[in-house]
């Protein structure tokens, strides 16, 4: 009886699989194609205006431009990552499959003219869209429809930032706080691995980084325990900044739309007035390092997320402004992602608390990469996986530590306000 419960149970395990995987493989190599060829235009946008600098002070009538393009074949594709998230707890309308062409015009526009935003958010919308696209192609019932969509953020993701087991986790990880659905597990890896996959066939690198060997230290723990636990408490103290920063960056996305959006009634004018402050605070500052993604820098010795990973290659505040920036440009309607210019907050931060705290320079804009993220999206297991991934294993326990402790400290906020909570992070007497 036992041996026929074996049998049973295992055929459908592998036709469960062998399903999915065929489920899956048409939807990820289209979405691992489609960000590819949005990364190619991404890169030429950002080189094109390095080359044409002049291109900044058309930034308000591209917003402009935006705006219209939403208002005029955008429909609700205006709320982003937001709405796929949205139809994953609960389906509504579905995710129109214009969202694509648009997320990605309007995101390659907000660069081309010197907007401060990311790529993730393009990315995970591409997923989702096709996701959703190819889900009623397939005339797939709800709980699949929901499985496709959460593969669909996982393949975007993976595929963007070269980081499938990331991709993978942070698809499921991001939907509820405190809560993943496992339900979903070998749909999203093997979407994301094959995201990953297609754009490397299509000829599409990564920037890499990397940290340097750190020099042994006489504050360990013991001789079977090599553990520096000075570094560590410097790692903690570091990474509670990073949680406030994280802090800091989701709700001055929010208070910013907020604020435009009660204040000024005419809504085009919103990404006029949000690109001529932008104009005017890098006419002020005399330099355009907190433009665009920040990943290449317009002139050498700019400051870019790879210069933060050395001594001297971020300003004290570099981070702020970067955080200034960017919540200015997603705040008053330009588009693109979020979790870039976090990287790039998080490096920089790293980078001026490392010479604060007399610590090692590379780690510690590593650390502030994954970390501000990891508070800003409270994807905490994700973001330990990524920082394996871009650098390496030898620090996991740093990483681990880095990104679970600015989740903390980053409070009850999130860049993503259709995150639901389903275990609160503490709990105060009965209250949360």
């Amino acid at each position: 009886m036992m041996k026929n419960k074996f049998s049973f149970e295992h055929f459908h395990i592998l036709k469960f699989s062998v399903r999915w995987t065929l489920l899956i493989l048409p939807i990820a190599i289209a979405i691992g194609s489609t960000v590819a060829l949005f990364l190619w235009l991404l890169n030429w946008a950002i080189h094109f205006r390095f080359s044409h600098t002049w291109l900044l002070y058309l930034l308000p009538i591209a917003g402009v431009a935006i705006h219209f393009i939403y208002r005029s074949v955008g429909r609700s594709s205006e709320k982003g990552n937001n709405l796929i998230m949205d139809e994953i707890h609960q389906p509504g309308g579905g995710v129109p499959p214009q969202m694509t062409p648009v997320i990605l015009i309007t995101t390659v526009i907000t660069h081309l003219f010197g907007g401060s935003a990311g790529r993730e958010g393009t990315a995970v919308q591409i997923g989702g869209s096709i996701a959703g696209m190819f889900s009623k192609w397939f005339k797939l019932n709800e709980l699949d429809t929901k499985i496709v969509l959460t593969a669909g953020i996982a393949a975007g993701f993976g595929a963007v930032f070269g980081t499938p087991l990331t991709g993978a986790v942070f698809a499921m990880e991001v939907l509820t706080i405190g809560k993943i659905k496992y339900n979903a597990l070998l749909p999203v890896l093997i979407a994301s691995v094959i995201g990953d996959l297609t754009v490397s066939a299509w000829g599409i690198h990564h920037t890499l980084y990397h940290i340097d060997i750190l020099p042994k230290s006489d504050y360990v723990l013991s001789s079977y325990l090599p553990l520096d636990i000075l570094l560590l408490a410097k790692i903690i103290f570091a990474s509670a900044l990073f949680g406030l920063a994280s802090y800091l960056f989701a709700t001055a996305v929010h208070k910013i739309k907020a604020f435009f959006s009660k204040v000024i009634k005419t809504q085009w004018l919103i990404p006029v007035i949000g690109g001529l402050i932008i104009i005017g605070l890098t006419l002020v500052i005399g330099k355009p390092d907190y433009l665009s993604l920040g990943v290449d820098g317009e002139y050498p010795g700019a400051i870019t997320i790879p210069s933060a990973f050395h001594l001297g290659g971020a300003d004290t505040w570099s981070w702020l402004w970067k955080t200034i920036y960017t919540t200015l440009t997603l705040g008053t309607g330009f588009k693109g992602g979020e979790v870039t210019p976090l990287f790039y907050i998080g490096a920089t931060l790293g980078n001026a608390l490392s010479i604060l705290l007399d610590a090692p320079v590379s780690l510690f804009a590593a650390l502030g990469f994954i970390a501000v993220f990891a508070g800003a999206t409270n994807t905490p297991l994700a973001c330990t996986i990524m920082g394996v991934e871009l650098f390496g294993s030898e620090y996991t326990l740093f990483f681990a530590v880095a990104c679970f402790t600015a989740y903390l400290f980053s409070g009850s906020s999130g860049i993503y306000s259709a995150q639901r909570i389903a275990v609160p992070k503490i709990f105060i007497g009965n209250k949360v």
